[in-house]
């Protein structure tokens, strides 16, 4: 690991930048890999010739342009590279979705039971009050890293041979496809950003607080009926969605109508 540590005591940029630019150089330029563990603030301190407020500041900046992350008691390290995911404006499932982009992704099954339905979801799959769903809730993997944890919640009556599948080496969807020949045909999907609780901090690895990305969905089948609620949260430092758009013309702008 290396480092240019020479600052320059007379120029006007101050200590901190001088010291940010070095580190950033030596992580955009490969001399410390991602995953990789930068020196203690101590071991900066010394390399750099600084004071640990300088080194502080150094690191804030790089933890807030998401090129390192700090874990508690642990250290610094080099962030990797996030995961594109275009299933936000798609009906590709998680799996899938990375499966085409060369990752291997696999999930871990916390919770799955029958459950009557929450007055909240009940709405949202147009069920009947404390009708029966089943509740699976997921921790999700790419290698050895844990980078999502997904709630979800489906009408018994419709999946009932879904209580018994084997969802860690498939995805729901993909089960629910070859089991029950389902075709999904549209959904609602919501995002917004949240910070990490206590809980969800610990199952994903991040500080309590960290900021987190969270999708809400609804899918339907061809006929209209809503058979999946979930929810996922995501590791923001590890997930960053990618949207297409197009523009649609309007009539009478732009010779396009009367």
């Amino acid at each position: 690991m290396s480092f240019r540590t020479i600052i320059d005591r007379t120029s006007y940029v101050p200590l901190y930048a001088q010291v940010l630019d070095s580190l950033r150089a030596g992580i955009e330029n490969g001399h410390v890999k991602p995953g990789e563990q930068l020196p203690s603030e101590g071991e900066l301190c010394t390399m750099f010739d600084v004071s640990r407020t300088v080194i502080r500041q150094a690191l804030s900046a790089l933890e807030k342009d998401g090129l390192i992350v700090k874990e508690r008691g642990r250290g610094s390290f080099v962030s990797r590279p996030k995961l594109p995911q275009t299933w936000f404006q798609h009906l590709l499932g998680f799996h899938r979705d990375l499966s085409e982009q060369g990752y291997s992704p696999r999930s871990q099954v916390l919770n799955r039971e029958l459950v009557p339905v929450p007055a909240k979801i009940a709405q949202r799959l147009n069920l009947s009050p404390g009708e029966k769903v089943i509740f699976i809730r997921r921790l999700r993997f790419v290698g050895d890293e844990p980078i999502q944890l997904v709630t979800s919640y489906m009408p018994y009556r419709l999946f009932p041979r879904l209580l018994e599948a084997d969802l860690e080496t498939q995805s729901v969807l993909g089960f629910l496809e070859r089991e029950y020949g389902i075709e999904m045909a549209r959904g609602h999907r919501s995002f917004e950003a949240v910070a990490a609780r206590p809980a969800e901090a610990e199952l994903l690895r991040v500080p309590v607080g960290a900021p987190m990305l969270l999708l809400e969905s609804v899918t339907y089948l061809a006929d209209g009926t809503a058979f999946e609620y979930f929810k996922a949260l995501h590791s923001g430092n590890r997930t960053r969605f990618e949207i297409e758009v197009s523009r649609t013309p309007i009539s009478g702008v732009d010779g396009t109508g009367e």
